[in-house]
Order: C-alpha cells, then structure tokens, then sequence
C-alpha cells in the first residue's frame, strides 16, 4: 500500500494549477493502451483543453474530481464523481475515468482512489453508482475485485487508443 500517496477532492482552481500533471497522467495512461475517449497518438492540447472543460464541470458542481498526491504533492492518479443527473435518477452517480499513472501503479492508489470515491458518494447521498470499461481489460477484473457487479457487455462500444473496436462491461455497485 502507497503510504505516502494522499487523497484529495480538487477544485477548479487546482485541476487548472495541476493541469500538466493532469495531462500526463491521461498521456501516459492513453499510451499504456487505456480505453479513456482517447485515441493515439495522443495530443496534449486536446488533452489539456478536455482537462479545463472537467475544470469547468467541477465548478459548475456537476462533478467531483478525486485526486491521489505522491509524496512530493504531484498528482499520480485521478477518477470523477459525475453527480449531476436526470431529475429521476437524483439517488445515483457515474464513475469516470480512474487513471493512474504508470509509476504509481501496483501500490494500491486505484483501490484507495475508489474507497474514497464510494465514501464521497455516500456523502453525496448516493445510493448507486454506474461505470463502463473495456470487456477483458484489467480494469474489468479490478472493479471486480472491488465489489462491483457486472450488469453486462455492449459489443463493439468504443475504440481502443490504437483504433480496435471493444466492447465495454457496464458495472453498478449499491451503496
């Protein structure tokens, strides 16, 4: 366990006084071959510019944005908490891209990214939580292992950074 990763819920302002280690956190996940909206190769405007529209949603309180520090106070991972939904659905919330950083992997900040990301929720009076990855990632078996449960799989949902078509294994966890 990373003892010296912290956790912390940002704010506009440090998502956009973070934003280089943001982007490289999603450059270096994209590269390593994640599912992420992405495709190769990647473009660090784009990059950026996507990081500044989460730092606008952030503000406009339709999402939290949770955030693991390393011991020098430098982002290595990252996962969101979209809040803002239908008037129906108030009692649930998506998950969206858990990222961590190739150096900071194998120390179990996703597994800490996403308890904190639960207890938010909680917070947050959520009572069901939604998430997609590519079907046979390692992300699959992860959230697994988390207690997630898998609802089902959508053929030929997204394409992979390098342009292969995946399906993706839609999970839902009750709080």
């Amino acid at each position: 366990m990373a003892t010296s990763i912290s956790l912390h819920t940002f704010s506009r302002n440090d998502i956009l006084l973070h934003l280089d280690a943001l982007t490289d956190i999603l450059e270096n996940c994209i590269n390593g071959g994640a599912s992420v909206s992405f495709m190769l190769p990647c473009q660090p405007d784009i990059l950026r510019a996507w990081w500044t529209t989460i730092a606008e949603s952030v503000e406009a309180q339709e999402r939290l944005l949770l955030v693991a520090l390393d011991a020098r106070q430098q982002p290595v991972g990252t996962v969101q908490l979209i809040v803002a939904q239908p008037e129906n659905q108030p009692h649930r919330a998506d998950v969206a891209k858990l990222l961590v950083h190739a150096r900071a992997r194998r120390q179990g900040v996703a597994a800490r990214l996403m308890s904190a990301l639960e207890s938010l929720a909680r917070k947050h009076q959520k009572t069901l939580l939604i998430l997609d990855t590519a079907t046979g990632s390692g992300a699959e078996m992860f959230y697994q292992r988390c207690g997630w449960r898998k609802a089902g799989e959508i053929p030929d949902y997204a394409l992979m950074p390098d342009g292969a078509l995946t399906a993706t294994s839609v999970f839902y966890k009750q709080m």
